[in-house]
């Protein structure tokens, strides 16, 4: 029997006092988590929810979210962490492909309406139950959203004692939507044995202090955030410092406040803190207590990382991993050298290699696909078992990175197959956009790809066809984008063609758009 809450309950036995979340002016404890966790598991049963039933939550880096979590999995439930940016158009697709019951979902800021957003998602998933809106103030009493019920509400006459529910190592705990060039995201069910194994295998790769404190930049819904800074986070018994929108003058002052010893986070991350004007006391005090520093997402340029070593006097310690690899599966491990732009060796219990089209083995440099297997892949695609099947052949599962390896096994990635961007540390898939992009009366064809970007790594940028005789601007089409889209998905840029490069069979050359 295993239930990943036993990185929360573990920590409120042994550190109950200990700060587990801070927040602003909030400091709350382990012990005050875990009840409140308690709370949520006794609501869930109490509306109906069994074990295995999928529970969705929409929310930023706040102290809500670990609380709802570790409260579904309390209770046999499975968690669907949703991406705060999606819009209702994308929030209703993932509430129904997923089967959530529950949704729990942030009330927003007027910048971010996530609340608004999130229950006109809910209303058109019909099959989604119960909606609880997570307040933005403490103080609010009635719920600003009609139909809406408020979280604080619900838990008030629950018991803050729970019977946890016995899942199996095997039982999904959590599903995390990734998308695909051939569609629409698909949920990649990772198990309770895949979350604790790579959390308990992260534990050993990262330096530790008898107190850890994090920062909270990397998104909480995000696999990365989830496993490497929360559930290592709690599985060390860490103070989290959260902070719900990254920025960096911001963050150095968490870190020079609150003496964060432990920073993970992508390179666009790396760089605003490379480029902010730092005053020299401040970089004093991080260098006095940074202890960690954790780089993944996409590569980190190596001046990026040489620049932090000079300022901050930490190495970033670079590691790859995806959504369906629960995420790490290999790092520059601290018991070998570390090679700058490498993303390592297979972390413990993990094995990597290179093949081809046809799963064969590459011998040598390669260059090569690099398939993974071990206790971290994921169970499969959720509903989907055909790309499951295609993905995973005897316990490997194919990445679509393309990389090379060196004589001591370190590999590199040189390329990503398909035609993935990341913008920002977050994942865009263009066939996604393509699709929703050609629903414009205006747009014939569409084609779209990532282009350099300084500070995003990738900017995304669409090629477009017009029809015959109908007009649209590239300003009228990026608004349009804006109203579809996630705020990191939409074009930004587009360029009106009269034809695209394609190969004899019709297939558009993104590579010469590129």
């Amino acid at each position: 029997m295993l239930n990943l809450s036993v990185l929360l309950e573990d920590a409120a036995r042994e550190t109950p006092d200990r700060d587990a979340v801070v927040f602003g002016d909030i400091r709350l404890s382990y012990s005050f988590i875990d009840q409140v966790a308690n709370q949520v598991a006794n609501l869930l049963r109490a509306r109906g929810i069994e074990r295995g039933d999928k529970i969705a939550i929409a929310s930023p880096n706040l102290p809500y979210f670990p609380m709802i979590y570790f409260g579904a999995l309390k209770a046999g439930a499975v968690v669907v962490p949703l991406n705060v940016l999606l819009k209702p158009r994308e929030i209703a697709y993932h509430l129904g492909d997923s089967d959530a019951k529950a949704f729990f979902c942030f009330e927003g800021t007027p910048e971010l309406p996530l609340g608004e957003s999130g229950h006109a998602g809910f209303e058109r998933a019909e099959e989604c139950e119960h909606f609880f809106l997570l307040p933005a103030s403490l103080a609010t009493t009635e719920s600003p959203i009609e139909g809406a019920e408020l979280f604080w509400a619900a838990l008030a006459d629950q018991p803050k004692t729970f019977e946890t529910a016995q899942t199996e190592p095997t039982d999904t705990a959590v599903i995390i939507y990734t998308s695909g060039t051939t569609g629409q995201p698909k949920g990649a069910e990772l198990t309770h044995g895949n979350l604790l194994m790579n959390t308990m295998v992260d534990d050993t790769l990262f330096a530790k202090t008898a107190h850890d404190v994090s920062l909270v930049t990397l998104p909480l819904f995000h696999i990365f955030g989830q496993t490497c800074v929360m559930n290592v986070g709690f599985y060390r018994r860490s103070t989290l410092i959260m902070q719900p929108r990254f920025d960096a003058k911001a963050a150095i002052r968490l870190m020079v406040d609150e003496k964060v010893t432990v920073f993970a986070g992508v390179p666009t991350m790396y760089w605003a803190l490379l480029a902010d004007d730092t005053g020299e006391a401040d970089i004093a005090a991080i260098r006095e207590n940074l202890n960690v520093a954790v780089a993944g997402g996409a590569s980190l340029p190596l001046e990026v990382l040489k620049g932090i070593k000079e300022k901050f006097g930490v190495d970033v310690l670079e590691g790859y991993g995806l959504s369906e690899t629960s995420p790490v599966a290999s790092f520059n491990r601290p018991d070998r050298p570390t090679k700058p732009g490498s993303i390592g060796l297979p972390v413990w219990g993990v094995e990597m290699k290179l093949i081809d089209d046809e799963w064969k083995e590459i011998e040598g440099e390669g260059p090569g696909e690099i398939a993974i297997r071990g206790h971290n892949i994921m169970k499969g695609y959720y509903k989907r078992p055909e790309a499951t099947e295609a993905s995973i052949q005897d316990g490997w599962f194919r990445t679509g990175d393309v990389a090379r390896r060196d004589d001591e096994g370190y590999y590199y990635i040189i390329d990503r197959s398909k035609d993935m961007i990341i913008r920002g540390g977050f994942n865009v898939y263009p066939r996604e956009l393509e699709e929703v992009l050609m629903t414009h009366p205006a747009v014939s064809l569409a084609a779209v790809v990532g282009v350099p970007h300084d500070s995003h790594g990738e900017e995304i940028k669409a090629y477009v066809i017009r029809k015959p005789g109908v007009e649209v601007t590239e300003a009228e089409l990026v608004e349009w984008g804006k109203e579809q889209f996630a705020n990191y998905k939409y074009p930004r840029i587009v360029e009106f063609r009269d034809e695209l490069p394609m190969t004899a069979t019709g297939k558009i050359l993104k590579r010469e758009l590129r």
